[in-house]
C-alpha cells in the first residue's frame, strides 16, 4: 500500500469528495482519476500491476493539489474483497478521518479477441471476472462504505450499441450485461441518493486491444469516417465525462448508459 500526502494543508480539506477508481495507473483509468482531481475530488486508485505508474499518477493528483492513495487490486481475486474493504477503510480513517468514500469508478479491465470458432471457454472466462463478476462484487463489498448521495459510475463500451470487430463480440456482450446491472442497481440504490450510470467509450486511442486506436493512423483514419466528430477519442474525453458524471450536479441522473463517443455510428 502507498500513499501520498497533500501539498499544503490549504489544498485539501476534512470534505473533500473521495474518489475510487479502480485501475487509475494508466489508459482510461488515468485520465479519469485526474479529471476527478482537477474537478476537486480527492482519489484512491487501484493497480493490479504497475506500482511505479500508480505511484506517478499519485503524483500527478499531488500536483493538482488534491490528496492520493494507492491500493493494490487484483479484480479478478473476488476473496481478497474484503480484505480489500477492510486496507480501504483503515486508509479512509488515516488520510481523511471518515469511514466513506463518494465515488466509486469500475474502470478496471481487458479486450480480448474471441472470433467466431476461435472463442475457447478461458477467455470468456477470463472476460467475465474482470468485466462482470468482479464489477458485481467488488461493489456489492464497497457500498457499505459508500456516503449517501454518493455516485457509482461503471464501464460499458460503444460496442454494446452498435457492432465493430467481430473479435469483440463476447467483450461487448458482457459490457451489455453490465449496463443492465447497473438499471438493477439504481433502482436498488435509490433510496439513498445514489446514483449508478454506466459510461460507454467509442473509439478512443489508449493501448487497450493493443494500441491501435492511438499508432495505426489508418485504422484512426478509417473510423473518422463514421464519429460525428471527426476523429477517434482521447482518454481525456472519457475522463472528462467520468468527472460530469460524477459531479454533484448529476444527482437527478440514474440508472443511464451515458456513451461517449464523439457521436460514433449514428
Amino acid at each position: 500500500m502507498t500513499t501520498t500526502e497533500p501539498t499544503t494543508a490549504e489544498t485539501t480539506t476534512a470534505t473533500s469528495r473521495i474518489a475510487l477508481v479502480t485501475g487509475g495507473n494508466r489508459g482510461l483509468g488515468r485520465s479519469e482519476v485526474l479529471a476527478l482531481a482537477a474537478a476537486g475530488n480527492d482519489i484512491v486508485l487501484t493497480y493490479r500491476s504497475g506500482e511505479d505508474q500508480a505511484a506517478q499518477v499519485a503524483d500527478a493528483v499531488r500536483a493538482l493539489g488534491r490528496r492520493a492513495a494507492v491500493l493494490q487490486l487484483d479484480t479478478t481475486a473476488t476473496g481478497t474483497f474484503e480484505q480489500f474493504a477492510t486496507d480501504l477503510t483503515a486508509v479512509l480513517r488515516e488520510q481523511w478521518q471518515r469511514n466513506t468514500l463518494d465515488i466509486l469508478v469500475n474502470n478496471a479491465g481487458f479486450a480480448a479477441p474471441t472470433p467466431l470458432g476461435g472463442i475457447t471457454v478461458d477467455t470468456v472466462n477470463s472476460l467475465v471476472a474482470v468485466h462482470f463478476t468482479g464489477v458485481v462484487m467488488l461493489t456489492q463489498t464497497l457500498v457499505p462504505l459508500l456516503a449517501d448521495g454518493g455516485r457509482i459510475i461503471n464501464t460499458s463500451t460503444g460496442l454494446a450499441r452498435f457492432v465493430g470487430d467481430f473479435g469483440l463480440s463476447v467483450y461487448a456482450s458482457i459490457k451489455g450485461a453490465v449496463e443492465v446491472w447497473t438499471r438493477y442497481l439504481a433502482q436498488e440504490l435509490g433510496a439513498r441518493r445514489i446514483t449508478v450510470n454506466a459510461v460507454a467509450p467509442g473509439a478512443t486511442a489508449t493501448d487497450f486491444g493493443g494500441g491501435s486506436l492511438r499508432d495505426d493512423e489508418q485504422v484512426r483514419s478509417g473510423l473518422a469516417t463514421v464519429i460525428a466528430m471527426g476523429h477517434v477519442g482521447l482518454p481525456d474525453d472519457i475522463g472528462a465525462a467520468v468527472a460530469a458524471i460524477a459531479s454533484e450536479n448529476m444527482s437527478w441522473v440514474t440508472g443511464q448508459r451515458i456513451e461517449a463517443s464523439g457521436g460514433m455510428r449514428l
